[in-house]
């Protein structure tokens, strides 16, 4: 059994990844879990200087989901290459830099930074966030605009390169191929839809920042469809990500075309579950006999 999953030059030692933004860095987890179990980690968004973040509240539970609209808290590119980068390379596993730009330069400048540092093994690209040269829009959900920011990156550095797809989209193949056809090595799929609540008591929304990215369970459908939508549009392997908390999710996942996933908002209230579902996968790849997750991949 193979139980591998290569990104062009990278290899993860097993297919299950654990979500930016939902492991912090991998530091607070390592009392609970053995890290060194995980295919890789996704390290928390990255911006190019400091942010502190949106003002609380930031964060509020849904059915069978989670709205955050953290936005972003981070040190800056300098000190996660300096210090969150190597915490995660001595481990052993994959250290993979989610970044956030305001402009497609900014991206390639992080990139290059990125690229002269040997504790970080590949980038993902957050395309989910504001792009202020052009007037606000989001550069996922815009086709010529990701692939500009993907060229771009490509460009500046020769790291494997992960672009995360927003779901927000009116059709989420022809933002894979804009990612493709620009030099991306893979694809996360999905980001969080966007969501809001509200409290009736006050008549206004719950979180400071109205809007929020909706995770969990809830979104796991949309996931599936969308994963199974761009594996069958493009050839670059596709991590899986949306509400995975057992194997049956992360089994639909592969069946519709995942090579990898991402866990996500069920670090929190499973900080196990990650590390539980390489055991459990692992044996039932043995138990029917097959030898890489790609066999699961359904005919439909």
């Amino acid at each position: 059994m193979n139980f591998e999953t290569k990104i062009r030059n990278l290899i993860l030692p097993n297919p299950v990844t654990v979500a930016s933004g939902t492991f912090g860095n991998g530091e607070e987890m390592a009392e609970m879990i053995d890290l060194k179990k995980l295919g890789g980690i996704f390290l928390k968004g990255t911006t190019r200087h400091p942010r502190e973040g949106n003002a609380p509240q930031r964060v509020v539970e849904t059915p069978s989901g989670l709205l955050n609209s953290i936005g972003l808290q981070n040190p800056g590119l300098e000190e996660v290459l300096k210090t969150k980068a190597p915490y995660v390379k001595k481990l052993g596993i994959p250290s993979i830099i989610n970044i956030s730009g305001n402009c497609s330069e900014e991206y390639a400048e992080m990139a290059s930074m990125i690229e002269s540092c040997d504790d970080a093994d590949a980038i993902e690209m957050n395309v989910s966030c504001p792009n202020i040269k052009q007037g606000g829009i989001a550069f996922g959900t815009h086709a010529k605009i990701l692939g500009d920011a993907v060229k771009q990156t490509r460009e500046a550095t020769k790291k494997p390169l992960i672009v995360k797809l927003s779901p927000n989209v009116t059709d989420i193949t022809e933002m894979a191929r804009a990612a493709e056809a620009n030099g991306a090595d893979a694809l996360s799929v999905i980001n969080t839809l966007v969501g809001m609540v509200i409290d009736t008591k006050t008549r206004q929304p719950v979180l400071a920042n109205k809007i929020g990215g909706l995770s969990g369970p809830a979104i796991r459908p949309v996931a599936v469809k969308m994963v199974w939508q761009a594996a069958n549009t493009v050839k670059i392997p596709i991590f899986g990500i949306g509400g995975i908390e057992k194997l049956d999710d992360a089994l639909q996942f592969f069946i519709a075309g995942a090579s990898a996933i991402q866990i996500g908002t069920a670090n929190f209230y499973n900080p196990e579950i990650s590390v539980n579902l390489v055991d459990e996968l692992e044996k039932y790849l043995k138990k029917n006999d097959l030898k890489s997750v790609t066999e699961l991949r359904g005919e439909f």
